[in-house]
């Protein structure tokens, strides 16, 4: 399986120590990892790939519904806060590349985000 996802084996391991991932153990105590479980794999490695931790990932495979889309909301709302800020980063730096002034606590618009204004 871990040959599949293209993670090593280990991966599939701690994932399932913290909860991301639950896997069937055979009579021996031998993982079983079948069809169920390479499907949470699966939505494990793409919520990875979209940026949730390995916390957030548990907490959205909850066995709710409401649960998992809790932490779904609260991952797009951090999202959005991050995008909302690096705009604003792409604004100050597009600005000072054009700026006149030589320092930034010589441009007002400069200083005023700099010192959050």
């Amino acid at each position: 399986m871990a040959a599949e996802l293209g993670v090593e084996t280990h991966v599939l391991r701690h994932w399932e120590s913290v909860g991301a991932l639950t896997v069937r153990r055979d009579g021996n105590g031998y993982r079983v990892y079948d069809d169920r479980a390479l499907e949470q794999a699966r939505t494990v490695l793409r919520l990875r790939r979209v940026g949730l931790s390995l916390p957030e990932v548990a907490a959205a495979m909850a066995p709710t519904k409401a649960a998992a889309q809790g932490v779904v909301r609260a991952k797009i709302a951090a999202l959005e806060e991050e995008i909302a800020h690096r705009r604003q980063a792409v604004t100050f730096l597009r600005h000072t590349a054009e700026c006149r002034h030589r320092y930034l606590d010589d441009c007002p618009e400069c200083a005023a985000f700099v010192h959050g204004a």
